[in-house]
């Protein structure tokens, strides 16, 4: 599965965590991605959504 919004775009950063030592090592983030079904031009399709996408009413859930 790959952890990108297909509606967005909006996928994995990466970056450092960061110790009270300034040590640093490698941490990931992942984006809040939900499978909604969804109609898109008149079918129904499984999407792998963010959800600030959802929230900003970029896609109605098909029920």
């Amino acid at each position: 599965m790959a952890r990108k919004c297909e509606i967005c775009g909006k996928g994995t950063a990466f970056g450092n965590n960061v110790s009270h030592a300034k040590n640093r090592t490698r941490r990931t983030w992942f984006p809040n991605l939900l499978q909604m079904r969804t109609k898109v031009e008149g079918t129904v399709k499984t999407l792998k959504i963010c959800t600030r996408c959802l929230k900003a009413g970029k896609i109605v859930k098909y029920v």
